[in-house]
This record gives structure tokens, sequence and C-alpha cells, in this order.
């Protein structure tokens, strides 16, 4: 992996800290995973949070890491820089689609981010 990626994938946790939920609390129905230049996957509506996890995983091309563990009743959101797709970005979970996209947002402008978008979002309804 380069020295971007490595960066990017290091300022990803430490810039998402606060808004990962944990993987020790209760049983979750989807993630949110998140890989170098762009790259997601996500998953919903499952029972259990290993399997949630694994096929937020699959999808995501790379070197990915899941950034949101556990969603139960609730959303997550992924934002990019569009000028510069490997550069900064942000990612939230909140109990509102609105809220989870706001706060992936102002996630990615604080980390340097131009110009700022959603990238990819996921509700889990059934969990």
């Amino acid at each position: 992996m380069s020295a971007l990626g490595r960066a990017f994938l290091t300022s990803m946790g430490t810039a998402g800290a606060l808004l990962v939920v944990g993987a020790a609390a209760a049983s979750a129905a989807g993630a949110l995973a998140v890989g170098s230049c762009g790259a997601y996957g996500v998953s919903y509506d499952f029972s259990e949070a290993a399997p949630a996890q694994t096929a937020a995983l699959d999808q995501c091309s790379g070197d990915c890491k899941i950034v949101v563990a556990e969603m139960r009743h609730n959303c997550a959101a992924l934002a990019v820089d569009l000028r510069n797709i490997c550069g900064a970005l942000g990612f939230a979970s909140a109990a509102r689609l609105g809220i989870a996209q706001n706060t992936a947002l102002r996630q990615c402008y604080l980390h340097g981010g131009k110009d700022c978008i959603i990238r990819a979002w996921v509700c889990d309804a059934k969990g």
C-alpha cells in the first residue's frame, strides 16, 4: 500500500473515532466499510454484526476497514472530496439519514475537503 493510502486509512480511523459505533455493543444489523480512493461497502437488515461486517467488507475493493460496525434502526453515510477522491473524507451514523449525511459532509470539510459530496449511504430498517 502506498504512503498516501496508509495516511488515508490512518486519518480515516482518527477522524471517525468518535463516530464509530463500538463493536462490543449489542448485536447489529448493518455496517459501513471504507477503503482508499472512495472505495466502500455497505450492508443492512442483517440479524447479527459479524455477517453484516463481512458483507460490507466483501463489497469494498482494496484495503478496507469497517468504520460503522453496528447499525440498528439507523443510517450511515460516507462523504468524499470530489476534487480529490483519494483525499479528505468523512463518515457518520445517526438515527436519521439527513443527520448522518450532514455530519459526514462536515467531517470531510474539517479534514481538508474542498468539494465534499455524499459517496454512499445506508439505512437499516429491520434491526
